[in-house]
This record gives C-alpha cells, sequence and structure tokens, in this order.
C-alpha cells in the first residue's frame, strides 16, 4: 500500500505545474515599437522562450505574409500600411498561451502644405483671413502649424490635444489691413515631430502669398471746359484723391465712344490723368472717367457741348490797289458757325444786321498802306459770348518820294570823319535807289572817309515798278576847326573855368587846414585859459583868411 501511495506521489511529482510552466516562458516581438511612412511595409518578429512551443501566430488587421520561421520564432511582412493599428502576437506552451502585442503608429509628412489669403485685395481697416492646411498628414497630434508675415511670426497653433478624427490639419486667422502691410509676404510652415516615437523631425512650407492693401474712398473728379469747339486739341483732367497706392490707380477716359490717351502721374495720396481730346462732332457729348484700383472701379461722366465756330472771313477786293482806287472790304461769318455770329468791321460807321455782313468802301491812300482791318464775329453758346477775329493788311503801291526829312538836299560833312549820304526814299514797292556823283555811282553803304574832294552835288534816283523820281543833294565839306559850332566852343571854355576854380579853392583849403591839426596839438601843452585865448585868436586870422 505505502509502495503504491508513493508511486503515485512521483508520478505526480513528473507531471509540470501549470503555474511553474507559466513563469517559464515568455513572449517577445521585435521591434518593440513601429513608425511606419504611409503605404510602406514592415517586418515584425514574433520569438518565445518556450522550448517546445505549441500554436503561435499574429493577429492584426493588415496584410501579413509569413516570410521565415524557426522553433522559436516566426517573422511575418505587414504590407501597405495606411493606418494605426495594434499587432498582436502570441505562442502557447503546455497548453498556456501567453501575447505580446506591438502599436504600429502610421505617419505622413507634411508635403503639401497650402497657404490661402481671401480676399487678395483689402481696403484700409478692413479684415482679411489667412487660412494654412496640411493635406494627408498623420499624426496630427505631432503637427505644428506657423503662420509667418515675412520673417515675424503671426500665430502657431499645435494639435496636441485634439482629436485626430475629429479636426483637419488647418488654422485660419483674420488680420485687419493697414497700408504697411501692403505687398507682405505671408507663409505656412508645418513641422511633424516623431522624436518621441524613434523617428525624427520633418518639414514642409507653403509657397509664399502677398496681400495687397488698398484705399479708394473717393470718386474721381473731370477738370474740363463745358464748351469745345469741333476739331480743336482740349485738355481733359481726370483726378481722384485719397488713394493708395497712387501710382498704381489706371485710368479709362473716353469722347462718347472713343477712347482717349492719358497720361497718368500721382504725388502722395493723389492720382491724375490728362489727355487731350478733338471733338470731331457738334452738339452734347458725354466725357466719362473710369479710374481703377485692384477690385475697385469708379467712373465720373461730365456733360461737354461741341460747337463749331470758324474764325469769321475778311475779304479785301484789291490787296495791292494803286493809290486812289476804290478798294471794298467785307466782314462776314464762316458758313459752319450755328447759329449766324454778329459781325462787326472795325473802322466800319454802321453795324450790320444780325446775320448780315459788314463792309467798307475805301479810296487807296499812300497812308494806308500797311494799315490793318480787323473783323470780329461774336456768337453766344450756352450762355457764353465767344468772340473770334480775323485780320487783313492792305499793302498800297504809290510812286517812289524822296522827301527832305529821309533824303536832305542839303548836307554837311566834317573833314576826316566816316560819312554816309542820308537819302531814304518812299515808295510801294521798295524803290532802287542809285546815287552817282561826277557821273559816278557813289556806293550808299559803304562809309566815306570825308575829304575836301567829296564837295558837290550828288544827283539820287528812286526807281520801283510804278516809276521813279530824283533829287540833287549838295554836300558840304567843312575842315576840322570849322566843324566846331560857337556853342561846342563856349561850353569847352566854361568847362575850363570851373576847373580852375576848384584847384584854387582845393590849393586855399589845405594851408588852414593843416594849422588845425597843430593848434590842437599846442592846447594839450598849455594851460585851460592860454588854449582858450589861443584858440580865440586862431580862430580870428583862420576867419582873416576865408577859412
Amino acid at each position: 500500500m505505502e509502495m503504491v501511495l508513493f508511486g503515485a506521489w512521483a508520478l505526480l511529482a513528473s507531471i509540470p505545474c501549470p503555474g511553474a510552466t507559466e513563469e517559464l516562458f515568455e513572449v517577445s516581438v521585435w521591434p518593440d515599437q513601429a513608425l511606419v511612412e504611409f503605404g510602406q511595409s514592415l517586418m515584425v518578429n514574433c520569438s518565445t522562450t518556450c522550448p517546445d512551443p505549441g500554436p503561435s501566430g499574429i493577429e492584426t488587421i493588415l496584410k501579413k505574409t509569413q516570410v521565415d520561421r524557426g522553433p522559436q520564432w516566426k517573422e511575418f511582412l505587414l504590407e501597405d500600411i495606411t493606418e494605426n493599428s495594434i499587432l498582436q502576437c502570441f505562442f502557447s506552451c503546455a497548453g498556456i498561451q501567453k501575447d505580446k502585442t506591438l502599436a504600429i503608429t502610421m505617419y505622413q509628412p507634411p508635403e503639401q502644405v497650402t497657404l490661402e489669403l481671401q480676399p487678395a485685395w483689402v481696403a484700409v481697416d478692413e479684415a482679411f483671413t489667412v487660412e494654412c492646411h496640411v493635406a494627408s498628414v498623420a499624426p496630427l497630434e505631432n503637427l505644428t502649424l506657423t503662420l509667418l508675415q515675412g520673417d515675424q511670426e503671426l500665430y502657431r497653433k499645435n494639435f496636441v490635444s485634439l482629436a485626430m478624427a475629429s479636426q483637419r490639419a488647418e488654422v485660419t486667422i483674420s488680420v485687419r489691413a493697414q497700408r504697411e502691410d501692403d505687398r507682405c509676404n505671408f507663409s505656412c510652415h508645418a513641422n511633424l515631430d516623431l522624436s518621441s516615437q524613434g523617428g525624427g523631425l520633418f518639414h514642409g512650407s507653403s509657397g509664399i502669398k502677398v496681400v495687397r492693401i488698398f484705399e479708394f474712398s473717393q470718386s474721381p473728379q473731370i477738370w474740363v471746359s463745358p464748351l469745345l469747339e469741333v476739331g480743336m486739341a482740349e485738355t481733359v483732367s481726370c483726378e481722384v484723391a485719397r488713394v493708395f497706392p497712387a501710382k498704381e490707380v489706371m485710368f479709362h477716359i473716353f469722347l462718347g465712344d472713343q477712347e482717349l490717351s492719358p497720361f497718368v502721374s500721382w504725388k502722395g495720396d493723389i492720382a491724375w490723368a490728362n489727355a487731350t481730346i478733338r471733338a470731331m462732332e457738334t452738339g452734347d457729348q458725354e466725357l466719362s472717367c473710369l479710374v481703377s484700383l485692384g477690385p475697385m472701379e469708379e467712373e465720373t461722366r461730365e456733360q461737354v457741348h461741341v460747337y463749331s465756330f470758324p474764325p469769321p472771313i475778311l475779304e479785301i477786293e484789291e490787296l495791292y490797289p494803286l493809290a486812289g482806287t476804290g478798294i471794298n472790304v467785307t466782314c462776314s461769318g464762316h458758313i459752319l458757325t450755328s447759329p449766324s455770329p454778329t459781325l462787326r468791321l472795325l473802322g466800319a460807321p454802321d453795324l450790320p444786321a444780325p446775320g448780315k455782313p459788314a463792309w467798307l468802301l475805301l479810296t487807296a491812300r499812300e497812308e494806308d498802306d500797311g494799315r490793318n482791318f480787323f473783323c470780329e464775329a461774336s456768337l453766344e453758346v450756352q450762355g457764353q459770348r465767344l468772340t473770334k477775329t480775323t485780320a487783313v493788311q492792305l499793302h498800297v503801291f504809290y510812286k517812289p518820294r524822296l522827301e527832305e526829312s529821309g533824303c536832305p538836299g542839303k548836307q554837311t560833312w566834317v573833314e576826316g570823319m566816316e560819312q554816309i549820304l542820308a537819302c531814304v526814299p518812299k515808295g510801294n514797292p521798295t524803290p532802287v535807289l542809285v546815287c552817282t556823283w561826277n557821273g559816278v555811282i557813289f556806293d550808299l553803304a559803304v562809309p566815306q572817309k570825308a575829304t575836301q574832294n567829296h564837295t558837290g552835288t550828288y544827283l539820287c534816283t528812286a526807281t520801283n515798278q510804278l516809276g521813279s523820281v530824283s533829287k540833287d543833294i549838295a554836300v558840304i565839306v567843312q575842315g576840322l576847326d570849322e566843324g566846331i559850332s560857337p556853342t561846342i566852343l563856349v561850353i569847352i571854355i566854361v568847362t575850363l573855368g570851373l576847373g580852375i576854380i576848384i584847384i584854387a579853392l582845393y590849393l586855399n583849403y589845405r594851408p588852414c587846414k593843416i594849422e588845425r591839426r597843430k593848434l590842437h596839438y599846442r592846447q594839450k601843452e598849455k594851460n585851460k585859459d592860454e588854449e582858450s585865448q589861443l584858440a580865440v585868436q586862431r580862430a580870428e586870422e583862420c576867419n582873416s583868411h576865408n577859412c
């Protein structure tokens, strides 16, 4: 009986205890942490310390393939990893199963960082939004987005405390526009920090966006005359104030359907454009100015009236009449003038009836040569009185004349001095003057040094197409002494006399002045009484010398 009990006890002792077996083997997985880029594969090794393991393998939702195995390990390939998952590696030993889990983290670098500004053009003091988002980035809790204005950090956002499923990788802020923000660069930087999970630091950046700030609060103004004459060039100016940036303002100026070519200028917050207009049709027309800056447009319109008013017509029956010829001068309005103008011919005795020409009948005289006639037309347009004048000069032909005022009959030359024969004829056409002396033609253009040989009579003849006239000129050459007139001699004598008197006064004044200086010196050496008496004596002596 004791032997049976001992055998049973020995048999039970030879059977391993379940608790002891569980403590004797372990299950491990490699790698101990997994960080896999989106769409990539992962090699996983499961192993155990059990000497004779039973059923084993891995549990995962990922696509798996066993690629190798050993007595105590198995190796699997996980493919096309597109999401985070938990892998379970298990082994059984003596009917006991142990497992080990592996957290697989899928990541996507921030490769597509997009920045948007809304709107692209912003009015001063208005708000605009800066929005940045990253497409397909994971894990979101490791992402940081930073908005930059130039090199300055504008806003930073991380996603550590946000639920991955309910949030998008984006950030949006509102900025109030100021003038100094114009042409500022905005950008967005994304950082994915996986260093805590055994990975690295991944960067992504958006392209640069530029914001445009503008101010356009006033309507443009047009500066132009309300009356335009057909065919005549006029200047129109279009101006807009309190505008920014002024140098980027665009102008379009139209007269009716005709677009003009403006010249644009700016200074400070004012921009303006000048253009030349030339209206070719009469009547009321519309002048418009369209100003644009960024998304803004403003248009101003002005009505102008185009009229036709050519200068009046002044006709002289004969522009080159002979003296004594009767001529008719007529002043009339141009046929294109509408309505008919009021006419006035300066010099005419009467004013014509409205719409009728003015005329003047006169006999041409020599004094009328070079006379100007004026024809004045006035027209009322849109309540404004306009005036135009046409002038014509009359030329009267007459025979030559040698008048005493222009061609003296007696001329006196001074011997030894350069002289020219003085003779200017009158006549129209201008006469040709020829003078002879002793039968020889005398050159009137060259000065002559007068000698006694030049004494004599010169014959001058003036000729034009209407005739000729001659005149004798007597020239007398006087010697230099003879040439000095009594008046000039008297002036010379008086001048010399005044000079002598001035010199005598100066010589008389000089000794008196020296004596005064000596007296002043003596007064310093003597007592006060003697100085007073001496001063009286010297004063009397000076008076006796007419000091």
